[in-house]
């Protein structure tokens, strides 16, 4: 989907919270503060942001589960070495892939932009509040 634009007031009022919706304390603001919970760019971003820090969060729990798993096939002669070049690239794909989307989503709010992040703008559309 293509960038959209934003009434620039809204923008401006809402583009610090968005900002820092990325760095998690702007999803704080957005609740506490009844101007951000109406502004409809901090609201997008607040969304996508936090359906990006769940994902993130569920995935490297379960990265982290999947190498204590796979710690038990290290134990196997051979096997070992194997185990823990791929589990060191499944950690690092997933930690890029989180940086990536965090690096656009956070330069979509900073310049104002009202950018769909692949992945995760599809489940923040459904988010209501």
């Amino acid at each position: 989907m293509a960038d959209k634009k934003v009434v620039s007031s809204v923008v401006e009022e809402g583009k610090a919270c968005a900002v820092l919706s990325y760095l998690f304390a702007g999803i704080i603001w957005f609740f506490v503060d009844e101007n951000m919970r109406k502004n409809s760019f901090a609201k997008f971003h607040v969304k996508q942001a936090l359906i990006l820090l769940s994902l993130s969060i569920v995935l490297f729990i379960v990265v982290a589960v999947v190498s204590l798993l796979a710690g038990i096939l290290m134990l196997i002669p051979g096997v070992d070495a194997i185990i823990s070049e791929i589990m060191d690239v499944v950690r690092m794909v997933v930690w890029l892939v989180y940086l990536v989307l965090w690096i656009i989503g956070f330069f979509s709010a900073l310049s104002g932009s009202v950018k769909v992040l692949p992945f995760v703008g599809k489940y923040a559309r459904n988010i209501t509040f």
